[in-house]
């Protein structure tokens, strides 16, 4: 993996992802990790709950430490449709780097400046908050795939069922205890070999209903096409996802069905393996993503968190209302 070196940014290196060139990789040197982690010294994770504004005093203590290059970096690059993909690591991290912050806070506090550095994040229905973290184990009886770690996960947008806009989505592992397999897998969609078969469909601009299980904590239905035009150029991209979806008749049964058999077979899907508190950012219109089946262990056990927002020029977007 050949590391990029850009006078233009400041505290980081960047570099392709060895296994696919769109996804971006960002590492943060010690020192970074070190001025950041002095810098929100004095902040506890309750207090960044509970104070919106705070969430981006976390964020600008970052940016600082990049001299303010990492905001315009990430944002551009998710924003790029020909990448739309980041994963951040850091080179170190110790806790004579930590300042004193518990390892866990660190990561949530990291997570929550990437994300207020490239948008807002939504409210999450399932925690109450503006990130959500569960667990993975071995046994599970949830009502959805989110938590079940012996099959595959298939490929998806997230968003799909609420009213307002997912622009990104970023996906931190927090811990990971007897883990094997589980990696993240990432198809982007113009890397979709049947895109034009399925784009040109005449379901493909249908307006499709769509719904969640209880654990969502959503009681709303919604409803939009799977395809949704770019608003610039007029690329397509995508809102799907297998397991809330709801089809009202044979046709767009049998179209539903057919996509998810095409996702589920592209070659030009990709494994990602992701280290203790690195953070996957993605485009969540442009890219799909998923979750590769775990090799069953009796004690296995991986916690993610998630963020879900939107870009700061679609704060207060609402499907209902456009407002």
């Amino acid at each position: 993996m050949k590391k990029t070196l850009n006078k233009s940014n400041f505290g980081f290196e960047t570099s392709s992802h060895p296994t696919n060139e769109r996804l971006q990789t960002v590492s943060l040197s010690k020192d970074t990790v070190k001025h950041f982690a002095e810098k929100i010294s004095n902040l506890d994770v309750q207090s960044v709950e509970y104070k919106p504004f705070l969430r981006f005093l976390v964020a600008n203590s970052l940016n600082q430490t990049t001299n303010n290059t990492l905001g315009n970096y990430l944002l551009n690059t998710i924003k790029d449709r020909s990448t739309g993909a980041v994963l951040l690591q850091c080179e170190s991290i110790d806790d004579s780097s930590l300042n004193g912050i518990d390892l866990i806070d660190f990561n949530i506090l990291l997570s929550t400046a990437v994300s207020h550095l490239i948008g807002v994040p939504n409210l999450d229905s399932m925690s109450g908050k503006y990130y959500a973290r569960f667990s993975v184990k071995n046994d599970d009886n949830s009502d959805s795939y989110l938590r079940q770690a012996h099959r595959r996960m298939e490929l998806h947008n997230d968003g799909t069922y609420v009213k307002e806009l997912t622009d990104w989505v970023i996906m931190q592992k927090m811990v990971e205890v007897n883990v094997e397999g589980g990696d993240s897998l990432l198809l982007h969609v113009d890397d979709w070999q049947d895109l034009d078969k399925f784009y040109q469909h005449p379901l493909a601009n249908e307006n499709l209903q769509w719904g969640s299980p209880a654990s969502k904590n959503v009681g709303y239905k919604t409803y939009h096409p799977i395809f949704l035009k770019e608003q610039v150029k007029g690329e397509p991209r995508m809102s799907f996802i297998d397991q809330f979806v709801e089809p009202l008749n044979m046709d767009q049964g049998l179209y539903l069905y057919e996509l998810g058999e095409s996702l589920e077979n592209e070659t030009k899907t990709f494994n990602v393996k992701l280290q203790e508190g690195s953070i996957l950012i993605i485009n969540n219109y442009i890219w799909l993503h998923g979750r590769d089946k775990f090799i069953a262990h009796k004690n296995l056990h991986r916690e993610l968190l998630r963020q879900r927002g939107v870009f700061v020029e679609n704060t207060g977007y609402d499907n209902n209302n456009n407002v």
